[in-house]
């Protein structure tokens, strides 16, 4: 157990440690003159680096008219080592020397990665690496058909890259301007290929091998086309169902909060306000990026669409959060207890104690941060800042999402450093968590029980 606990910690400190690394690399390199097109405080650039890495894309500055072509690559570069993670990137870099994985490293990917077996976790992670760029690849050239004709052959390859690689990455970080996609709020090419690869990573890597093997069975006539569901893992099968739940609820309330509200959809017809909600209702799950303005969203949507940011995508993705599985397995386990029952139960499986318990602290923590983080930036600011702006940026900092109700840059440093610290906190908090709680057992748990005792709730 000893021996587990501390590669656990190896890995956590690697991941730690790699992210804060690469954070203060891309820093520097944003802050050169090489990268800007007017000169940047430091400030600026560590931000931009910040959000970049933790893939969350609140900016202090305008990417598209900030950076040159070089200091664009630098971004691009960040979002992808933030997206695919400092171990998986490794990785890959040892691939491309053709360098043997050793033991202790492949020990290191399973935990990152939560494999339950070493047995093909190279093999994995090369699949993984192998399936981003595909995926990022359909989606360069789904954007293409819209950024080519508009912008030119090689600017828009480009930009097709770029936002394929942002969207998939959940990053939501743009180089078109000062408006996100707002441009192509009615553009059904941008809009449904934005959507495609935001569901495709957040809905985690280890849901994609899943539907894959089990699609390849139903091809080969293995199993009969009515197990297509039913013969998915657990975890596959809650990560779906609560993705769209989760989608569905978003769209339907987003679409019928802000029906008539001028300053968000209210001017687009029926067909349009309808695609605008389902990119508003998608965008949360971590994506960042946005086709009408935050700012204008009435209040209880600035709410809901924050608690969309907390949940964030599922385990195993690009996505932030809390994460969907942890949410649905809180969920359940509370309507077990509402209904008399004592075992978290779910398709005729049961969740075990120690995955709540898990689940629990996650939760607990990321909401902490959450607490922690508004309270901070209320005491740094001004009065005449909206509660409700701030607790929508501190959400889609510790969610890693992006979204902004225009507050970011007109913060003070200190709350833009706490959004750092949120930011970095929301990218690496529940990986850190699960490989620091998930199955560890006190010894001396081992050789005694305390006498139980109830206290008061409620």
């Amino acid at each position: 157990m000893d021996r587990k606990k501390n590669i656990r910690w190896n890995t956590l400190r690697i991941t730690a440690v790699g992210f804060l690394g690469v954070i203060l690399i891309g820093g520097v390199l944003l802050y050169l003159p090489v990268s800007n097109t007017r000169p940047i405080a430091f400030m600026d650039a560590l931000f931009t680096s910040v959000t970049s890495v933790c893939v969350t894309g609140l900016v202090t500055v305008t990417p598209a008219t900030q950076f040159t072509v070089f200091g664009k690559m630098i971004l691009l570069l960040l979002i992808q080592i933030g997206g695919l993670g400092v171990i998986a990137c490794a990785a890959l870099f040892f691939f491309l020397l053709r360098r043997r994985i050793t033991l202790r490293e492949r020990v290191a990917l399973q935990e990152a990665y939560g494999a339950e077996r070493l047995g093909g976790i190279v093999r994995l992670v090369r699949k993984i690496i192998l399936g981003t760029l595909f995926v990022e690849g359909c989606g360069a050239l789904l954007y293409a058909l819209q950024f080519v004709p508009e912008y030119g052959l090689v600017k828009g390859i480009w930009y097709s890259v770029f936002h394929a690689v942002s969207a998939f990455c959940n990053a939501g970080i743009d180089i078109l301007g000062e408006n996100s996609l707002a441009d192509y709020a009615v553009n059904p090419i941008v809009n449904i290929t934005t959507i495609l690869l935001v569901i495709l990573s957040g809905i985690g890597f280890t849901v994609w091998f899943d539907v894959i093997g089990n699609a390849r069975k139903l091809i080969h006539q293995e199993v009969p086309g009515k197990w297509w569901f039913t013969r998915l893992r657990l975890h596959s099968k809650l990560a779906v169902l609560t993705t769209l739940i989760l989608i569905t609820a978003g769209t339907v309330f987003v679409f019928a909060a802000e029906y008539g509200n001028p300053d968000t959809i209210g001017g687009m017809n029926f067909g349009e306000k309808l695609m605008a909600s389902l990119f508003q209702s998608v965008t949360t799950r971590t994506a960042g990026f946005y086709t009408f303005s935050q700012d204008g969203l009435y209040g209880e949507s600035k709410l809901f669409c924050a608690i969309l940011m907390f949940i964030g995508g599922s385990p195993g993705g690009t996505a932030g959060g809390v994460k969907t599985t942890t949410f649905a397995m809180l969920f359940l386990s509370c309507l077990t207890f509402v209904r008399g029952g004592n075992d978290t139960e779910c398709m005729g499986r049961q969740i075990s104690v120690a995955n709540f318990r898990t689940g629990f602290c996650v939760v607990m923590v990321a909401f902490t941060a959450f607490i922690a983080g508004t309270i901070a930036i209320l005491a740094a600011e001004p009065d005449s800042v909206p509660l409700v702006n701030v607790i929508y940026e501190a959400a889609s900092a510790v969610g890693t999402v992006g979204l902004t109700a225009d507050l970011t840059p007109d913060l003070c440093r200190t709350s833009q450093i706490i959004l750092m610290v949120m930011m970095y906190i929301g990218r690496l908090g529940p990986l850190s968590l699960v490989l620091t709680f998930a199955g560890k057992t006190h010894p001396r748990d081992k050789v005694r029980r305390l006498p139980q005792e109830q206290i008061m709730v409620g």
